[in-house]
Formats: structure tokens, C-alpha cells, sequence
């Protein structure tokens, strides 16, 4: 089931940003990932719109849209990946947003991909200017 983010729930979405965040991104450093957790936990995710993907009484995953268009996290349980959760949360946002636009960094390339299968197209390159790492920047439409 699919829903909006309630506070009680805020810890639980931390703990699956964390752990899938590492897995994905072992390009960077465990410690650069540790060292923003209270950051997102307290600057990012109050400010965005967070959708999360709860089962059996378990977050499986989630999704935190920004500014009505952009997707500053989408991240699935590792074993809950490949299940089909991710892209659930993506449609959840595309029925509910005209323009969505993310970053991903181009050498998580099975995101790359990813958002490609979803219809998230590359718009241009940049260095992040927080990690320094190249990404992405990639955005869908929705057809009128």
C-alpha cells in the first residue's frame, strides 16, 4: 500500500535511506552517507512530500518529491528490490505530478536504468556539489 509519510514512520524510512543508500553508492564513502543522515532526516524529509510503500506492516521503500516536481529520493529495501515497488512509487507520482526531474549519480548505473524503463530521459551532466561525484540530471513529462 502506498500513503503519505507519518511522523511515526520517519525513523523507519531513515534506516531503509541508509541501508540502500550505502549498498547503491559503495563509490562513496560509508562515512559521507552516515555523516548526512540527521541532515535529510531533519532538513530534507519535513520539507518534501514522502510517499512510502508499507506491507505487512513494514516500509519497504519510499519516494520524497520536492518543490511539486523533484524526486530527492527513491530508494526500495534491498531485499525487497526488483519486486516491482520502485516503480509503484514512481506511477504514484506520475499520476499526481505533471513534471518530475531527479539527479542520479551515472555510476549507479542500475538507477541510471532504472529511470530510463520508467521514461525519465537525461538532460544534462553535472559534479554534485556536495559529494563531487558526476550525475545525472533526468526528468519525465507526462504526455498531454
Amino acid at each position: 500500500m502506498i500513503k503519505l509519510l507519518e511522523y511515526h514512520e520517519v525513523d523507519e524510512v531513515m534506516d531503509v535511506w541508509l541501508e540502500t543508500t550505502i549498498s547503491a553508492h559503495s563509490f562513496i564513502s560509508k562515512k559521507y552517507w552516515t555523516d548526512n543522515y540527521q541532515p535529510l532526516k531533519e532538513g530534507y524529509i519535513p520539507v518534501s512530500t514522502n510517499f512510502i510503500y508499507k506491507k505487512e506492516g513494514i516500509v519497504r521503500g519510499f519516494i520524497s518529491v520536492r518543490d511539486n516536481f523533484f524526486i530527492g529520493a527513491l530508494f526500495v529495501l534491498e531485499k525487497h528490490q526488483g519486486k516491482g515497488i520502485g516503480g509503484k512509487l514512481l506511477d504514484y507520482c506520475k499520476s499526481r505530478y505533471p513534471y518530475l526531474e531527479l539527479s542520479v549519480y551515472i555510476y549507479n548505473v542500475k538507477a541510471v536504468r532504472f529511470y530510463q524503463r520508467h521514461g525519465f530521459l537525461i538532460k544534462s551532466m553535472q559534479s554534485n556539489e556536495n559529494s563531487g561525484f558526476m550525475e545525472y540530471i533526468m526528468s519525465w513529462e507526462k504526455k498531454k
